[in-house]
């Protein structure tokens, strides 16, 4: 009496193992939870305040973006199911590349004090997910005005920017199951998106950084934030 065949779930004809399924759910649960737990602080710096402090800022930029794309690079090479594992991983690696050098960057234009979480926030993920900052952060003239968020607000934006960074990082998974090229990409998008990052912290920087403790949205005649773009 012949048994029956088994399939073996998650393999290929050719027998090479397929990554488990995530739900995108709970992967952008759980970027969230590490987004929050990112920004609860903000780094030091080394950096002295500058007399020309853009032009600090963009050594600081270029640097900071040669490091993620090889940091990424290196982090996208495993193959297979060991690149997926990476991804997160990947993510708070470059953050926190991308927080030193926002970090630096205020402290070159001697504004290092003025650098909270939500201005921390504002400038790594404003790119990504415009539309989670709506009613957050408002200009007038010269001045950028940000509402101070309560812990539930600042839950939910995260949660609006866990959605777009895990709907991107999904798809850069798929790449991982060609190492080499896949690597090369990510390593380009890090480069990229630092140096968005360094744009939107050069903006900030060069306008008047103000507060609103208001339990409200911020109503006010604003100009349409203009999108940042790297030099």
């Amino acid at each position: 009496m012949t048994e029956p065949k088994q399939t073996v779930p998650n393999q290929t004809a050719s027998g090479a193992s397929l990554p488990a399924v995530i739900g995108q759910d709970d992967a952008s649960n759980r970027v969230t939870r590490a987004i929050l737990d990112f920004i609860s602080q903000i780094p030091d710096s080394k950096v002295r305040s500058e007399e020309d402090p853009e032009a600090q800022a963009q050594k600081l930029a270029r640097r900071a973006a040669q490091r993620a794309a090889i940091t990424a690079g290196s982090l996208a090479l495993p193959p297979g199911p060991l690149g997926w594992l990476t991804i997160l991983p990947e993510l708070i690696s470059i953050w926190k590349i991308q927080a030193q050098l926002v970090s630096d960057i205020a402290a070159a234009y001697g504004k290092h004090a003025e650098l909270g979480r939500e201005q921390m926030l504002w400038c790594l993920f404003r790119h990504t997910s415009a539309q989670a900052f709506r009613d957050l952060v408002v200009r007038l003239g010269d001045r950028l005005i940000f509402r101070r968020l309560s812990y539930s607000m600042i839950e939910r934006v995260a949660k609006q920017i866990g959605v777009k960074v895990t709907q991107r990082a999904l798809g850069e998974g798929l790449s991982r199951w060609m190492p080499v090229i896949g690597a090369i990409g990510v390593g380009g998008y890090a480069y990229y998106d630092t140096r968005q990052v360094a744009a939107t912290a050069i903006a900030m920087l060069k306008s008047e950084i103000a507060s609103d403790s208001g339990d409200h949205p911020i109503q006010a005649t604003a100009r349409e934030i203009p999108a940042t773009r790297p030099h």
